[in-house]
């Protein structure tokens, strides 16, 4: 068993965190909004004062945030992650940010003579839940290796090295940005079939049963049936974050992505009419009000 720190314990990081303890690591948090990091202190977190104090002593420290600027925020400063590091130190960094900033940080760490790996987390938080969420990493393999077991416990479907240091998080965006993209046309499909006559609910049950049922569609599948959960697992504004990260790249590398951009729309009006803070899905019920269908129940 090791000695761990955990900084971000939001919806995503929480649940890691306790996976790490259920698996009897000792497991030092750090959240800004403390109340989310006591909500472990049951679990047997040890509550850090700092992003510092979380990485101070750790064989590893992780950080699960939520964008850029959180995670300069506690990483770099005099009370940031990067402070608390010694050379034995491997610091995970597991939020989907830019390629870019991941670097930015990777370099004030080697100057701390740590090691910094980025391995962001494929999967919702029930995925985390289930024990079905995978990891990528980049960064030195050998330090990999030495962290591999820590990740097994958070992302028992599978770990991938993809290369260096901040490409995990290109595959992270390229990831999401699928995501989105297929349940945009997943509502299509349902809608296209409602209006043929077909019930909205045999047509979901059809649609989990074919080719194009992934993880995602059949978890989310049901939310336009009678579950759309009012708390989020993953809401618009967070989606859009991840969407503009994909077509920044793009530009950047001259990947022409036409249906991330329509998507990124899609995602607009959703939050232009009030549902920014619902599931990434509700971009079904933006797409039913203009196909004269009604929405999806909410609970």
């Amino acid at each position: 068993m090791a000695t761990l720190g955990f900084v971000g314990l939001g919806a995503m990081g929480s649940r890691l965190a306790r996976r790490l303890l259920e698996a009897g690591h000792t497991v030092t948090g750090y959240n800004r909004t403390a109340d989310k990091a006591r909500a472990l202190e049951s679990a047997g977190l040890k509550v850090a004062a700092t992003p510092r104090a979380a990485a101070e002593g750790a064989a590893a420290v992780f950080s699960m945030v939520t964008d850029d600027a959180a995670l300069r925020a506690v990483a770099l400063g005099p009370d940031g992650i990067v402070a608390g590091l010694s050379p034995a130190t491997v610091f995970v960094e597991m939020s989907t940010v830019s390629p870019a900033v991941t670097r930015e940080i990777g370099e004030a760490v080697a100057a701390r003579r740590a090691t910094m790996l980025d391995a962001p987390v494929s999967g919702s938080t029930i995925s985390v839940e289930r024990g079905e969420a995978s990891i990528v990493v980049g960064g030195d393999p050998t330090a990999l290796e030495r962290v591999k077991p820590f990740l097994a416990v958070m992302g028992p479907g599978g770990i991938t090295h993809v290369g260096a240091l901040g490409v995990a998080k290109t595959m992270k965006i390229a990831t999401n940005l699928g995501l989105a993209v297929q349940i945009l046309a997943f509502s299509e499909a349902v809608l296209l079939a409602e209006k043929a006559g077909i019930a909205r609910a045999t047509a979901v049950e059809a649609l989990l049963k074919s080719v194009v049922a992934s993880p995602m569609i059949r978890y989310r599948g049901p939310f336009v049936v009678g579950a759309m959960p009012r708390d989020a697992w993953f809401n618009v504004g967070m989606m859009q974050k991840d969407l503009q990260l994909a077509l920044d790249q793009g530009h950047a590398t001259g990947v022409t992505l036409p249906t991330t951009a329509l998507t990124q729309e899609w995602l607009s009006m959703a939050r232009g009419v009030g549902l920014g803070e619902r599931d990434f899905a509700t971009v079904f019920d933006v797409l039913a009000g203009l196909s004269g269908l009604p929405a999806s129940p909410n609970r």
